[in-house]
């Protein structure tokens, strides 16, 4: 990232907040089940950030469930205002998704991926552009 400096965001109300200092693992759009589920769309907008590039302020409240992997998947949300704002558990992940709905700017979003494509609704749109996975991708 360099010279444009930290990139912030957070939940609608505030109370949840987030600031990164590093370069975005990937980027990408996510179409499983789960994804469409927890935000009430037809994909949630992800970017992956190493957990030594963020830091958070406030307190999220998780939701658990079980990923595609068989492995457990948790959503953090404002328990204020209800907004999903990343994935992962603080303090026990190495990576962190940020959901890119969040960013202060969003400007800084560009994916590059799509995955989970199997399956999705027709009126889930895959921009064009995007590299797509049936699935999840070997390499995330």
């Amino acid at each position: 990232m360099g010279n444009n400096g930290p990139r912030t965001g957070g939940c609608l109300c505030g109370a949840l907040r987030y600031e990164i200092d590093g370069d975005p693992l990937f980027m990408g759009h996510c179409y499983c089940a789960d994804c469409r589920k927890a935000s009430g769309s037809g994909f949630v907008p992800f970017i992956g950030i190493a957990a030594s590039a963020i830091r958070f302020t406030g307190r999220p409240r998780t939701f658990i469930s079980k990923a595609a992997n068989g492995k457990d998947a948790a959503r953090n949300f404002c328990p204020i205002c209800g907004s999903l704002v990343f994935g992962g558990e603080i303090g026990k992940h190495d990576s962190f998704t940020i959901y890119a709905g969040t960013l202060d700017d969003p400007s800084w979003f560009e994916p590059k991926v799509a995955i989970f494509a199997l399956g999705r609704p027709s009126w889930a749109i895959i921009p064009p552009g995007l590299t797509i996975y049936d699935r999840m991708p070997p390499d995330q």
